[in-house]
This record gives structure tokens, sequence and C-alpha cells, in this order.
């Protein structure tokens, strides 16, 4: 491989690298608006002395991961960029693990330990139910 071929190689890596970082910046950022949205949502319906805004995204957002990518790699071959603005984009914005484990802490640091179970078995029964129900679906498709 000549010099110019190796800059041109390494140019395009660069590019296809940028804009990934691009895809899951905008991906996230519309993500993190979407739990925002849709947590205040479920805290509009909902008590708030329990989780259930973080625990309605987590789920929801474990069911479309098992989904989307079950299609996107059984059903419909998709371009690699769709699938990281979709999957670690948006969906990493939208997912809340972070916010769960914080929330929880708080809950046993302020004695509602059951709460706390209960959210933590709710979050990972439900979240991986979620999954494997999203890849359930994607097959049907």
């Amino acid at each position: 491989m000549t010099l110019q071929q190796r800059v041109l190689e390494n140019g395009f890596r660069r590019g296809r690298m940028l804009r990934n970082y691009l895809l899951v910046f905008a991906g996230g950022g519309i993500g993190a608006s979407a739990r925002y949205w849709l947590s205040g949502a479920v805290y509009r319906f909902l008590s708030t002395d329990f989780p259930y805004g973080n625990l309605v995204v987590n789920i929801t957002g474990c069911f479309a991961i098992g989904l989307l990518m079950t299609l996107m790699e059984e059903r419909f071959l998709s371009e690699p960029a769709l699938r990281i603005f979709l999957t670690v984009g948006i969906l990493g914005g939208f997912t809340t693990f972070s916010s769960f484990s914080y929330e929880t802490i708080a809950l046993f640091r302020d004695a509602e330990v059951l709460h706390a179970s209960i959210n933590i078995l709710a979050s990972v029964v439900g979240c991986l139910t979620a999954t494997i129900f999203g890849m359930f679906v994607g097959r049907l498709v």
C-alpha cells in the first residue's frame, strides 16, 4: 500500500469515526429528551414515592433494544451507522440505569428497604423480560 493510499484510508477511518460520534451525540440528545418526557408523564399519573418513571423508562428501553437489535441482525440488515444512532445514541440516552442505581441506594439510605428491594427486582426482572419479549416480537415481524 502506498503512502497516499494509507493517508486516504486513515482519513476515511477518521471520517467514519467522527460520523459515529456525531450520531451518538445526536441520538443521545433525542433519547435523553424522550426519557425526561416519559418519566415526567409517568410521575404525573403515579405517586413519586417510588421511582416509577425510571422503571417504565428502563423496561421500555430494554424492550426497544431487544426489538431493534433482533430486527437489525436477523430480519433487516441495517447500516452500522443506523444501529449506532438507534442503540448507542437514542437508547443509550434513553435508559437510566445510573438513575436507577442512585434512586435504589437513596431508598436504602432512607430505610425504605422494601421499596428498594422491589425496585431492584422489578427493574432487573422487568428489563430482562422486556428484552426477551422485544426479541420475540422482532422475530415475528
